[in-house]
């Protein structure tokens, strides 16, 4: 079955060139030329192996709609497209849930093998188990993975597909010191061009999420200069 694609591009001509290169590779694309019916083609029409999210859209900005996305509990893979070149706006859009970002003008080889990496990864789902099945516990979290469900004092926790990926790749090495490459290579699948600070967003964003202190993490650790270690 072919991969389908939600396109959320306001430039013409780009959507009309994407949308046939990515059709002559084999995806199904669905294109919205503005922010708010991109947003409702992702939470109604779905659902999509991946999402090419512009940031300046009419209607609502790509920065504001991956946001309501990740809000609304959707995991699809974001990779935004903007002509913007500054690292904060990179910054801004992996914490607000996207998996990657690619700046204006690109070579639609990049685009297409960063999309073939978002999918590869987000439909890879680790089988490994522990002693007590399917479920492994660390502090007060516990990790389901038959049912992909992460509770923390017993309530559930809502983690976008690459954070979660990016959990279950600590919980199968841990104690092991894991440099930012390494992680960006195993876990995303390719160098992006912000590659350090990708990985400490995200684990940021993980910690945010799963420590009782994120300031002062137990779990999540630093190893300053080289990487992160993740400590059961």
């Amino acid at each position: 079955m072919s991969h389908r694609i939600l396109l959320i591009e306001d430039e013409a001509g780009l959507a009309l060139t994407l949308g046939d290169r990515l059709a002559g590779e084999g995806y199904r694309v669905t294109h919205r030329a503005d922010g708010r019916a991109g947003e409702q083609a992702a939470l109604r029409e779905g659902p999509f192996d991946a999402i090419l999210l512009d940031l300046m859209l009419p209607a609502k900005s790509g920065f504001e709609v991956c946001r309501d996305l990740r809000a609304a509990g959707l995991d699809t893979p974001i990779l935004m497209l903007t002509a913007r070149d500054q690292l904060t706006d990179k910054v801004v859009g992996l914490k607000l849930g996207a998996d990657d970002y690619l700046t204006k003008p690109f070579e639609t080889a990049e685009l297409l093998a960063r999309l073939e990496a978002l999918i590869r990864r987000y439909q890879r789902v680790p089988t490994t188990t522990t002693t007590t099945g399917t479920v492994q516990r660390f502090g007060d979290i516990e990790v389901d993975r038959r049912q992909v469900v992460i509770r923390k004092d017993g309530a559930v926790v809502a983690l976008s597909a690459r954070l979660y990926q990016l959990l279950l790749y600590f919980l199968d090495h841990p104690n092991e010191l894991l440099t930012r490459e390494h992680l960006l290579d195993t876990v995303w699948g390719f160098d992006a061009e912000v590659a350090s600070r990708t990985v400490d967003v995200h684990l940021s964003w993980l910690r945010g999420k799963l420590e009782t202190d994120p300031q002062r993490p137990r779990h999540f650790i630093t190893v300053y200069g080289i990487g992160y270690k993740f400590i059961p």
